[in-house]
């Protein structure tokens, strides 16, 4: 499976965005997808998961009720929903294919995305 992560930017506090990843190969729906996030100096931190089939979804405690994760299988595509952004949000976000385990580990995902870059203005 080969990820491309888009849809970032710049936007203010407060305003919204949504990041799209395109998956190529027919064993995209296979798969749960997770994002992820890393900010400069930071480690890469856990998002938001979704299960193959879209019916269970994972959140960080930081981005719960603001974030949205959602999949399209007709599509071969994972999205991200993100509202009421915060300074804190700033990061390279980065999606992944999950290979087991707990979701929040990034050890336990493969083929990742290249990241996209989300910059969140006053």
């Amino acid at each position: 499976v080969q990820l491309q992560a888009s849809g970032g930017g710049l936007v203010q506090a407060g305003g919204s965005l949504m990041l799209s990843c395109a998956a190529s190969g027919r064993t995209f729906r296979s798969y749960d997808m997770g994002w992820f996030r890393q900010a400069a100096g930071k480690e890469r931190a856990f998002v938001a998961a979704v299960t193959w089939n879209g019916r269970d979804t994972y959140y960080a405690d930081s981005v719960k009720g603001r974030f949205t994760i959602f999949r399209d299988n007709t599509k071969n595509t994972v999205n991200l929903q993100m509202n009421s952004l915060k300074h804190e949000d700033a990061a390279v976000y980065y999606c992944a294919a999950f290979r087991g385990g707990r979701y929040y580990d990034p050890d336990n995902y493969h083929y990742w995305g290249q990241g996209t870059q989300v910059t969140v203005s006053s």
